[in-house]
């Protein structure tokens, strides 16, 4: 059969044993709504900000060792990476809510296929951007306006990166089951190590031996392969009923279509919805061009994740397995209280930020 080990009673009341025997964790299907979105979201927020610290690392360390031009062929890499990554990770978020949604109701069957299902379109998704990032890059710096003595580097940092982006595409695949199954800590382990990582190796191959910008983008390309190894390795070892088997990895018609339908929604909010916007605005390009004392505040922002991600994977969390077990009390206590979270979080970073921008005190 596909279960390496059967189910626990425990398992089937909502608590779930960790891999090792010793931890449990409570799904959130149990216990206090408020206090389960919290300690579930809480390790996605400091996911989202070390996530956000890539690009930021790599902007201070080229702009610090490497000079102006260096700096503006990084500084201008975040709108396009975001552009061409956003959509496949907002499917990988989609994929997320419709594993949530079948582990809730405790139909393995749908489950693994959907899971197995993901992990296909995410191995297809970084072939692909593999392609159009190294074939089209050039082009698309053009459309974007970069200055001409910036191009070369620009397109060095864009075709290193977009050489490995299977690991960025594979490790949010990786993160999406693992958080929809109610372990929101490992990933975040994981991109922790992995930004520690990146920052070394920015140190060493740019601060020291002065590689140059493709250096940087090679840093970020092997911490997040660090990062995608591991969130795979805990999938593939595990004994539970969400484990991925390489044999099984293949497109489920009906997953699939489930997995493109949900995911269309976060995907839609993501700077994969604003190419034309983006290619028409080449102001940002030119004007990383020009090195000014606030690169360094600008570049910290960066890491302030967005407040919308919170708890929207909390939400989703609770909202779908007790759609299926026909719970709405729970529904409804779990989207009110997400709503406010994300309503007070929106105001406290937002004050933040103006707060200590440069423009407010001027």
């Amino acid at each position: 059969g596909f279960y390496r080990r059967p189910h626990s009673a425990a398992q089937d009341m909502g608590i779930e044993k960790a891999d090792n025997g010793n931890k449990q964790k409570t799904t959130l299907t149990q216990g206090s709504v408020a206090r389960g979105m919290l300690l579930f979201a809480l390790p996605i927020f400091i996911s989202n900000l070390f996530q956000q610290l890539y690009n930021a690392a790599d902007s201070l360390i080229v702009g610090n060792f490497l000079g102006g031009e260096a700096l503006a062929a990084v500084g201008s890499s975040g709108s396009l990476i975001f552009l061409l990554t956003g959509f496949v990770n907002g499917v990988s978020l989609g994929a997320g809510v419709v594993v949530a949604r079948y582990f809730g109701a405790k139909d393995w069957d749908r489950m693994r296929r959907t899971i197995h299902t993901t992990v296909a379109l995410g191995l297809v998704a970084g072939v692909g951007l593999t392609v159009i990032g190294v074939i089209l890059t050039p082009q698309i710096l053009r459309w974007m306006g970069t200055p001409d003595d910036v191009l070369v580097n620009s397109i060095a940092y864009f075709r290193m990166y977009f050489i490995g982006s299977i690991a960025v595409v594979m490790y949010n695949v990786g993160a999406s089951i693992l958080q929809s199954v109610g372990d929101s800590k490992s990933p975040m382990r994981y991109l922790i190590a992995a930004s520690l990582i990146n920052i070394v190796l920015d140190l060493i191959l740019v601060g020291w031996l002065h590689m140059g910008v493709a250096a940087a983008a090679f840093a970020t390309i092997a911490s997040q392969t660090v990062s995608a190894v591991l969130a795979f390795a805990k999938l593939t070892r595990s004994q539970e009923a969400w484990a991925v088997h390489w044999s099984e990895v293949k497109f489920d018609g009906p997953s699939l279509k489930a997995v493109i339908v949900q995911g269309l929604r976060p995907a839609s909010r993501t700077r994969s919805s604003r190419l034309p916007t983006s290619l028409c605005s080449p102001t940002s390009t030119r004007s990383a061009h020009r090195p000014w004392p606030g690169a360094a505040r600008t570049a910290r922002w960066r890491a302030l994740p967005s407040c919308r991600d919170l708890l929207c994977h909390g939400t989703g969390d609770v909202r779908q397995p007790e759609r299926r077990r026909g719970r709405p009390d729970r529904v409804k206590k779990g989207m009110k209280f997400g709503c406010l979270c994300s309503v007070l979080m929106a105001e406290v970073v937002g004050a933040t930020i103006y707060a200590a921008s440069p423009c407010s005190s001027a």
